[in-house]
């Protein structure tokens, strides 16, 4: 389908992407990663024709419908709403529906029947039957309104903008998806849904993305752009996780060898280039020299910006971090923000506050932060408490022209000492080669880690983290995660990164329109739990709103319904089942390839154990152990695949069957 060839991009002086080759074929579900301006955008405005290349060329076969979210969405007209924006998805559609009702008054014509069926039959495969259910559909999922359906396009943020546009994307059925960090503008329930949604998109899907729960669950092959090249792992996330520090190793070990040569070069020709009988060859190596110059190895960005962030033990403090008791909360004295609400917080526990955008999270921990004051209720804080408080902004409150010790210093409390400023820079990964770097040219890792050490300067014992993963990539997501989970003081932390949640939650805090819940296990009990709640209320399929929001219901009225005719029937169900097809096709080649490579790795195991156990005189015992552990990976890849094609397969029959 794409067919990157060479492709090179230079934005002044600077290399973004260099010789780029790699393909992407019709149905590869591709997770584009890679450290913050690495040029993964870039490769997305090259195909939308955006951007030229400098060098190379892309080849587009067969023309196909290309599905993206621009980054500023404004409506046709200013009283265009919000339902007729996202209709607007599919190109052409709307000239098509309105040619066939211009041709309905005449279809007794000569022609027209022909020219009015051949209409219809466009229509039908551009999706233009259901797509106002499918819009509805995404709308909901992504926190909007029935009743916002009709307000105008214009009267929203930039925020619920971009989930406007997404919905918009998502229905048209594209046969290519680009998606560029769609999360970012979601909140986690959100995030839950358009995950469940992409599952069963069944075109070519290109996610540019750090969120690893949407990357795990959603990509089978991942392409990294790092250092100006783009490499593509032939496997799912936790594939490439491994492989690619498999790959660094080599890259390493080349990139020390050919220092160590261009070295040996280097003595040689500073040595002898001035004396006259050696002066040949010291002109021969320097050109050795500027030959492996112009073919440096260079490491992978996300290695050299690495670091780790080590959190300071907490100070003691008594067991009741934070207790509300009917706390209340508004900005203009009328709308309720924050209604009756009462909720613990104890010492050591790690809490993820999840709700829709809306309901007051950010409000809730400005309070606990003692940035806002409870308009009614009682918020208090416990003994020997201190907050530490991390909002969403951190990155931009972090004066980008500003040096990395100065940007600390002026956090400093009073009384501090340079020698013990100084140990804590070091505690969090800054060197003196670091300090004096702006903080503008800061990686994400980066940038956390001084945000920290901000927050850390004045030791709190409560940390309040307001989505802080949102400027992070793979890496650094990591980073703070490790961190955070080794951690022994208190943490509240707002986040749309399921995978951050699971792994550093201990218990949540639902926020919603009834109030607030609480959940003393993870995040999958929570999800346990709330599907345990939803079953019992008999919601069906149901598709949940945003805030204090009304919930979408999908189900329709029967009587509402038109009655299909018995061959109107049959023709549905089988463009239904036609649908399904090609999908169950790729899924039972899927499972047949995973069960044939699973019999040879079998039988290549069984022979090189045979091997071990019956050793000769030169048997390399080391090899055959590196054979055994890559065979194993490989078993436990495979058998992971073929899982995950049973199940799909199992879940898109019954889709059948229904």
């Amino acid at each position: 389908m794409l067919d990157f060839k060479g492709i090179s991009v230079h934005y002044g002086h600077q290399d973004v992407l260099t010789d780029v080759t790699f393909r992407v074929n019709k149905g590869d579900r591709i997770g584009v990663v890679g450290p913050n301006g690495s040029g993964k955008s870039t490769l997305f405005k090259i195909v939308l024709g955006e951007m030229s290349t400098d060098k190379g060329e892309l080849i587009i076969e067969g023309n196909p419908r290309i599905g993206f979210t621009r980054q500023n969405p404004e409506p046709d007209t200013p009283e265009e709403t919000l339902l007729e924006y996202s209709l607007r998805g599919v190109p052409g559609l709307s000239e098509i529906e309105e040619e066939m009702k211009e041709l309905e008054s005449r279809l007794d014509e000569p022609g027209v029947l022909d020219k009015y069926g051949e209409l219809q039959t466009k229509f039908e495969h551009l999706g233009g039957y259901d797509i106002e259910t499918r819009v509805k559909v995404a709308l909901g999922g992504l926190g909007f309104t029935t009743e916002e359906f009709s307000k105008p396009f214009k009267s929203f943020s930039g925020g619920w903008r971009m989930r406007a546009e997404l919905s918009r994307v998502l229905a048209s059925k594209p046969d290519l998806l680009l998606l560029d960090e769609p999360s970012n503008y979601l909140d986690l329930p959100a995030v839950d849904w358009l995950q469940k949604f992409l599952k069963l998109y069944d075109g070519t899907l290109m996610l540019i993305s750090h969120d690893r729960y949407l990357l795990r669950t959603l990509t089978s092959l991942i392409v990294e752009v790092d250092a100006g090249t783009a490499t593509r792992y032939e496997g799912g996330l936790d594939w490439y996780l491994n492989e690619r520090e498999v790959r660094y190793q080599h890259l390493l070990a080349a990139k020390e060898n050919q220092d160590h040569h261009r070295e040996q070069l280097q003595r040689f020709v500073d040595r002898f280039r001035a004396q006259a009988t050696k002066a040949a060859q010291a002109q021969s190596r320097q050109k050795l020299i500027d030959k492996i110059d112009e073919e440096r190895i260079v490491l992978p960005k996300r290695y050299t910006q690495s670091g780790k962030l080590r959190l300071a033990e907490p100070p003691p403090s008594g067991i009741e971090m934070f207790r509300c008791e009917e706390l209340g909360f508004s900005y203009d004295g009328v709308k309720q923000v924050l209604k009756d609400i009462g909720f613990k917080i104890e010492r050591g526990e790690k809490v993820a506050l999840i709700g829709y955008n809306g309901l007051g999270k950010t409000t809730l921990m400005r309070i606990i932060a003692g940035t806002r004051t409870p308009t009614s209720g009682k918020a208090i804080i416990g003994h020997n408490v201190i907050p530490g408080y991390l909002s969403q902004e951190f990155a931009e409150t972090i004066p980008p022209d500003v040096s990395v010790y100065r940007n600390a210093k002026n956090a400093i409390p009073p009384g501090m000492n340079e020698k013990n400023f100084r140990n804590q820079l070091g505690a969090f990964g800054f060197d003196e080669n670091d300090i004096e770097k702006p903080a503008g040219v800061l990686s994400g890792g980066e940038k956390i880690r001084l945000a920290f050490l901000r927050l850390f300067l004045s030791a709190p014992n409560f940390l309040l983290l307001d989505e802080p993963t949102t400027h992070l990539d793979l890496d650094g997501r990591r980073l703070l995660q490790d961190a955070l989970q080794k951690y022994s003081g208190t943490i509240l932390l707002v986040s749309h990164d399921i995978d951050f949640v699971r792994a550093v939650a201990t218990s949540i805090l639902e926020i919603t329109h009834e109030g607030i819940r609480q959940y003393p296990g993870g995040y999958d009990y929570y999800q346990e739990k709330k599907a345990e709640r939803e079953e019992a209320k008999g919601q069906g399929s149901r598709v949940e709103g945003s805030g204090n929001k009304a919930a979408i219901n999908v189900d329709c009225d029967a009587s509402a319904v038109p009655k299909l005719t018995s061959k109107e029937l049959r023709q549905q169900r089988a463009a239904e089942r036609a649908k399904l097809a090609p999908k169950t096709k790729e899924l039972k080649k899927r499972i047949d390839t995973a069960e044939k490579k699973i019999s040879e790795l079998e039988a290549k195991l069984e022979e090189v154990s045979a091997e071990l156990f019956n050793p000769t005189p030169t048997t390399d015992f080391a090899e055959l152990n590196r054979e055994v552990r890559t065979l194993q990976f490989e078993i436990d890849r495979y058998t992971a695949d073929w899982e995950e094609a049973t199940t799909e397969l199992e879940e898109l029959t019954n889709r059948s069957d229904a």
